[in-house]
């Protein structure tokens, strides 16, 4: 089914990356409010979105969202601003070393966690508090109180290759999973629909990056069925989706957009 998405959207980590391209699907879908999160600057985001949408209304926000405070009143910008939050993507996150535990230094490990991890319950506790404090957009029983999407990864599913033992992001995207079906679970009655995204390898700056200096890259290219990484835009349309009526039976779930990594 086709579907259009009415509301505010709120995204971490909406400066590059899929957080950016989710803010071009969500515009797409119809969305004209946004609050745009990144620790860097989101004017290249904000011009795109100026350009496909003139109507467009967008709330930036430079911050590190481990910045307990810092979420807690952008959010309550967002609202002062637009009246309501009805569309969150949690996705800021980092990669940290890819060692195996007994190299990894503790210093870094726990700030994979407190960026992957930490801070995304930080985001959807203060959204979830507001969703709670809101009504539905429609009367529509396909209608919620508000969704959101946290952007776990296919490491958070399955361990990582012995050729790129991500240790920490493994452990940091199987806690986003962890965190996404608790939470789920607690609010779906309450009309708060909460899912996450598993993707595989995606082409943001950060992989391309990656691929210049490391042959693992090519190695994990040919493990995927589809034999390509995804771009950008594949995966922003899969939350876009998830956020719409046309998921409106999906809770707790992990939708995994993967070319089908996982399933070999």
């Amino acid at each position: 089914m086709a579907f259009t998405l009415k509301g505010v959207a709120y995204v971490t980590g909406a400066g590059s990356g899929i957080g950016q391209h989710t803010a071009y699907s969500l515009a797409r879908q119809g969305v004209r409010s946004f609050a745009l999160l990144d620790r860097n600057a989101v004017a290249a985001t904000v011009g795109e979105l100026q350009k496909m949408a003139p109507d467009v209304s967008i709330q930036q926000f430079e911050l590190d969202v481990t910045d307990e405070k810092a979420i807690d009143d952008s959010i309550a910008k967002t609202v002062q601003e637009f009246g309501r939050l009805d569309y969150a993507v949690n996705n800021a996150g980092i990669g940290g070393m890819i060692q195996t535990s007994d190299l990894i230094p503790k210093d870094d490990f726990e700030k994979v966690l407190a960026v992957n991890a930490t801070a995304v319950w930080h985001c959807q506790r203060a959204q979830i508090r507001q969703m709670l404090t809101q009504n539905k957009l429609s009367t529509s029983y396909r209608s919620a109180r508000g969704s959101i999407v946290n952007v776990a990864s296919m490491y958070g599913l399955v361990a990582p290759p012995l050729n790129v033992p991500a240790t920490a992001y493994a452990t940091s995207k199987h806690a986003v999973i962890g965190l996404t079906r608790s939470d789920a679970l607690q609010f779906a009655h309450r009309g708060i629909r909460i899912n996450a995204i598993a993707p595989g390898y995606v082409m943001t700056p950060l992989v391309q990056k990656t691929m210049a200096t490391r042959d693992m890259m090519e190695t994990e290219r040919k493990k995927v069925p589809l034999h390509r990484y995804s771009d950008m835009e594949e995966i922003a349309d899969c939350i876009a989706f998830l956020h719409s009526d046309a998921a409106s039976y999906m809770v707790g779930a992990t939708l995994v957009a993967d070319g089908g990594y996982s399933i070999v």
